[in-house]
């Protein structure tokens, strides 16, 4: 049934089911729209999903949460219960109570006004394996609801939520080893009857609000109020973790066995670590986001003093039409310390063998699980060991899609790849047997999937890895590693807990009040100074500009020869001596020196600037043997001084230059502040007057890593002049 446009401008369809849904769109800030109801779910049901990173032609560009659903549909093992939050949610409860009524693979138990209990029945027959996803499980309860409430007039509409690891054994059923609690749940889907969705392509947000009819039953009109369940803190002291230190080398090691035996290719088992939780899940939520972007980032408020924060890289299922698509990640290294070492690190990443076997046989895995449930010839590899880079790790990821068979649904696709290869293992069902065996406790949402269900048929899921999960006031992190036959014991356990570190250091940063990365105040420290950039014909010298724009300081840029009135009318507080190409006697730089020189003038020289330096002081320049154009080098700081000052020992910087200063030629009155590894000069500074420079280049991308170009830049502007002032007090 196409969408009708009623009087008062709302829109209105009918579903599969013959329910009517009504749907009214208001406006809503673009700016502040999602941080509002992540406020909110401190103390109200709900969830936020968001994605911060963006890999093109993979993630997506919206934003959606949902606060006070009116109900929610929740299981543990078989057994499902229904729950109305309000007078809305009865409603609702009422009308998908009719619809389970006829469905046989379902017994129907108690029901009131606000709840509903049934029990998915055990399976009378033999399944397929090209079948077994259609077997009775709690995916039978969401296939019912989803076929009451189908249509394709809405891609918002659906149930937002969280699936829990132990869903999986509703499809491949293993012996239990570790004890549930009494209050687990496997999943909570909510279904909702407002959305808030938010479009960053066009920088746009909307609320969609819902009401819904069929034979005389309608929400309009019904109370919405639902009571708030504030967030409540303990004075428990958890342990560390469930494992002591040692203990899941230890456990690499027993793996090894059964790799030698073939019982396991690969295995993703995990260990778990606590925290007390002094802060409200939201501002964990915020400072986890500022400090590890990810494709699925979530916020949910589970109901009953749950919660789940998380950060997950890796997509778990997601359903497009007919179209199915996964990203397996697997190969794990550590982020270097700035872009030039993350940059060599991608490189050892992509030449280890051990982590393109791990990343392939989960990809194979992958394909079958598609295989199992896709149209014959469909299932493809459309990106190969692609590198994502998040605040701790870099992985490789591959990108696999397919086509589903006619007589399969996302439900379907989403059964068969329960779990991920990349939390469980190969061949998966031997994996999950052995971390059944061999972890301390049960993964409840680890390893499972967060997401959205569309009434439409879609489907939009991630896995729940780097997640925080707040129960009762204790925050768990839970971890994994890929182990192979050729794992390293203590590397593994070493992974596991870098893994954490990220989920962890949000926890107690949050807790510090740290809710922000805390920033320099770079600009404070220009203002008021005014800098005279002589520009050598060069080809980086606005970007040298801006990077001192950005310390607040007013920076006119002059094209060499300067004349004389250009320093009468600027009345510089330093004068900058940009890079170039050729020699310094191409731009006559000892007549710009000499003329600063007259004016008491502070002078900053920039790779060619300090080849002028060097020169118009007596010393000699030389040409190195082979060019260093666009290269990186490792610089040793050998004197702090005014550049230097607040960096470590050593920097990485970027190199343009053929011409170096001769180190026996340099007047005695300059000090040799920086130097690379083989000798070459890379700073100068002058022992009495206000002049320093250094032999590469600040504003280079290759000097960004510890954002070392713009601390030099903000010590220049920052004590050279000074320098200057106090050598004529």
């Amino acid at each position: 049934m196409a969408t009708k446009i009623l009087e008062d401008g709302a829109e209105a369809y009918e579903t599969k089911g013959g329910v009517t849904v009504t749907r009214r769109r208001r406006a809503a800030d673009y700016a502040h729209a999602i941080s509002a109801y992540v406020d909110k779910l401190d103390e109200r049901r709900g969830a936020v999903f968001s994605s911060n990173y963006e890999y093109p032609g993979r993630y997506t560009r919206w934003d959606t949460a949902v606060v006070d659903p009116p109900l929610a549909i929740s299981s543990f093992g078989r057994a499902v219960w229904i729950e109305a939050y309000n007078a809305r949610g009865t409603v609702l409860l009422s009308l998908i109570a009719d619809r389970l009524a006829d469905v046989p693979e379902l017994a129907l138990g108690a029901r009131t006004e606000n709840r509903l209990d049934l029990e998915v029945k055990l399976p009378d027959r033999v399944f397929t394996e090209e079948e077994r996803s259609k077997m009775p499980t709690v995916f039978t309860v969401l296939r019912a609801v989803t076929d009451l409430f189908h249509s394709d007039q809405d891609a918002s509409l659906g149930l937002y939520g969280a699936f829990g690891y132990d869903l999986a054994f509703q499809f491949d059923a293993i012996d239990l080893k570790l004890t549930r609690p009494d209050d687990q749940r496997d999943m909570v889907l909510f279904l909702p009857d407002e959305i808030l969705v938010v479009d960053h392509y066009a920088a746009k947000a909307w609320i969609d609000r819902y009401d819904f009819a069929k034979d005389g039953l309608s929400t309009e009109g019904r109370g919405e109020a639902i009571a708030p369940e504030p967030f409540q803190t303990v004075d428990v002291i958890p342990p560390h973790g469930d494992h002591r230190p040692g203990e899941y080398a230890e456990l690499v090691v027993k793996a090894k066995e059964s790799f030698r035996r073939g019982d396991l290719f690969e295995v993703v088992p995990g260990q778990k670590f606590f925290e007390r939780c002094e802060s409200k899940p939201s501002e964990i939520s915020r400072r986890l986001k500022a400090i590890n972007p990810s494709p699925y980032s979530f916020f949910i408020n589970l109901g009953n003093q749950e919660y789940l924060v998380g950060a997950s890289p890796e997509m778990f299922v997601r359903v497009s039409g007919r179209r199915i698509e996964t990203c397996p990640i697997s190969g794990t290294i550590k982020r270097g310390d700035d872009p030039i070492a993350d940059s060599e690190q991608i490189l050892k990443l992509l030449n280890s063998k051990k982590d393109e076997s791990e990343l392939t046989m989960c990809s194979d895995v992958d394909r079958n699980d598609k295989s199992r449930v896709c149209e014959s010839g469909s299932v493809k590899v459309i990106g190969r060991r692609q590198i994502e880079m998040y605040s701790r790790l870099i992985h490789t990821v591959d990108h696999i899609e397919g086509r589903l068979r006619d007589d399969m649904d996302a439900f379907d696709g989403f059964l068969s790849h329960a779990w991920a290869v990349t939390v469980t293992g190969a061949p998966k069902l031997w994996a999950m047997r052995f971390i059944e065996a061999h972890e301390k406790s049960p993964r409840a949402w680890y390893g499972g999937a967060i997401g959205m269900v569309g009434f439409n048929g879609d489907m939009n899921t991630g896995l729940t890895l780097r997640t925080i999960r707040i129960k009762d006031g204790i925050a768990e992190v839970r971890a994994g590693a890929t182990l192979l036959y050729d794992s390293n014991p203590q590397e593994e356990e070493a992974e596991t807990e870098l893994k954490a570190s990220a989920m962890i250091a949000a926890i107690r940063d949050a807790k510090s009040g740290n809710s922000a990365k805390v920033q320099r105040d770079v600009a404070a420290v220009g203002a008021g100074v005014n800098i005279l950039l002589v520009d050598h014909e060069d080809s980086f010298v606005h970007t040298l500009a801006n990077y001192f724009r950005q310390t607040g300081a007013n920076v006119t840029t002059v094209r060499t020869p300067v004349p004389e009135e250009v320093f009468d009318r600027i009345k510089p507080d330093l004068v900058v001596l940009s890079p170039g190409p050729g020699s310094p006697k191409d731009f006559d730089c000892k007549a710009t020196i000499k003329k600063a020189r007259a004016r008491s003038l502070p002078i900053f020289g920039v790779c060619l600037g300090l080849q002028a330096l060097a020169e118009a002081y007596g010393g000699e320049l030389r040409q190195l043997a082979i060019p260093m154009h666009g290269k990186p080098s490792r610089i040793r700081v050998l004197e702090p001084g005014i550049v230097f000052s607040g960096l470590g020992r050593e920097v990485t910087v970027g190199r343009y230059h053929s011409i170096f200063a001769d180190p026996a030629t340099l007047p005695r009155d300059f000090i040799i502040t920086a130097e690379s590894e083989d000798g070459t000069i890379m700073g100068i500074e002058h022992a009495s007057e206000p002049v320093a420079a250094v032999q590469f280049h600040p504003e280079s991308i290759m000097t960004l890593g510890q954002d070392a170009g713009m601390r030099m830049i903000e010590n220049v502007v920052a004590h050279l002049s000074k320098k200057a002032k106090i050598k004529a007090a």
